[in-house]
């Protein structure tokens, strides 16, 4: 069974239609990615998933319906969305935003062991701990966007653009450590990201969208060998 499955999901705003009957699934402890041009839906597919956008059509996790249910209650069912645009609360020091991130949770002592082991994935973090996180690079709010997802203990992560700007060595540094925490920890993953060559090595799974709709699906391996693919995304 599926981890995570959406059968006909469609999402709009207001009037406007973004997603058109949307069929895909995630398996536990992988991290699949899903490709496509600026305005496919890709961001739309997220925010749909943790009822960020009006939906229509079944959304499934760990084996119960979740479409419907609010924000939070998926939030506390183990999804968090690390959004494009880092939200970052940049008035709060690096380590308030990490214990932000903790704030449906009540293991008070489970708390402070995963924010040494947030340090130890990020070791820049634990160096700019009391710093306002407004003042942090570009990099460094990315890694603090990620880490405080993480404080949630999720089982499910679902990551818009985490490249976005960021330097290729910064990337390189981000994409290991999500491919640490996957293997050491069995995150899954749902990766939005526009460096297809990137994505394609991280993931196991893709999908390929096209204005809301899938329009291919195979293992990373067979996706990045697909023509089409490697002329619209891949740039060879």
């Amino acid at each position: 069974m599926p981890f995570l499955e959406a059968i006909k999901l469609h999402a709009a705003y207001g009037q406007t239609r973004v997603l058109h009957g949307m069929n895909f699934s995630i398996e536990e402890g992988r991290i699949t990615t899903l490709l496509g041009a600026n305005g496919a839906g890709k961001t739309t597919t997220l925010r749909a998933l943790c009822a960020m956008v009006r939906t229509e059509g079944e959304i499934r996790f760990a084996g119960r319906r979740i479409d419907g249910r609010a924000t939070e209650d998926i939030v506390r069912l183990g999804i968090a969305h690390v959004p494009d645009g880092r939200g970052t609360f940049t008035n709060l020091s690096t380590e308030e935003n990490l214990r932000l991130g903790a704030y449906t949770r009540k293991d008070r002592d489970a708390v402070e062991a995963d924010l040494e082991r947030m340090f130890g994935y990020f070791p820049r973090l634990k160096e700019r701990r009391a710093q306002q996180a407004g003042t942090l690079s570009g990099g460094e709010q990315q890694m603090l966007a990620v880490s405080r997802a993480m404080m949630l203990r999720p089982k499910l992560m679902l990551l818009d653009e985490p490249s976005f700007g960021l330097a290729p060595l910064i990337v390189r540094e981000l994409f290991g450590i999500l491919r640490a925490v996957n293997q050491a920890e069995h995150v899954s993953m749902l990766l939005v990201e526009q460096n297809a060559a990137m994505a394609l090595d991280l993931a196991s799974h893709a999908y390929v969208i096209e204005t809301g709709r899938v329009v291919l699906s195979g293992s990373a391996d067979d996706i990045r060998r697909d023509d089409a693919v490697r002329r619209s995304y891949l740039g060879y």
